[in-house]
């Protein structure tokens, strides 16, 4: 990735559009199982989206891979895809807003102590 696809955000495109085109080649639940996969995963994305990317692309070929082999997306996911998403982004690193904020508000704590007790 050079600086301006950095920059500009085109390699996050391609992903992302190359992400969707893969999910459209899947079968129906697995599509409605896609979405709200998103919907959970994206409240832990940084600035620019590009700590989700890896996350994604395993999701995606975790689904193509048991829909390959027949298995329902319930089968697959199980019914607590907003735990499932939690876990997943838990362990790799993925902090929701919540986590970022209450981090910051550690740090501003703190500081303020240090600067009374100093």
């Amino acid at each position: 990735m050079n600086f301006w696809q950095k920059i500009t955000g085109s390699d996050l495109t391609r992903d992302w559009q190359a992400f969707e085109a893969r999910a459209a080649a899947l079968p129906d639940d697995y599509r409605l199982a896609w979405e709200q996969i998103k919907a959970h995963l994206m409240p832990r994305a940084d600035f620019t989206g590009r700590n989700l990317t890896p996350i994604v692309d395993g999701i995606l070929g975790l689904l193509e891979t048991t829909a390959a082999d027949g298995q329902s997306a319930a089968e697959a996911l199980g019914d607590d895809i907003p735990g499932f998403c939690a876990a997943l982004a838990g362990e790799e690193g993925a902090k929701d807003f919540r986590d970022k904020w209450r981090a910051q508000l550690n740090r501003n704590v703190a500081r303020k102590l240090s600067q009374l007790g100093g």
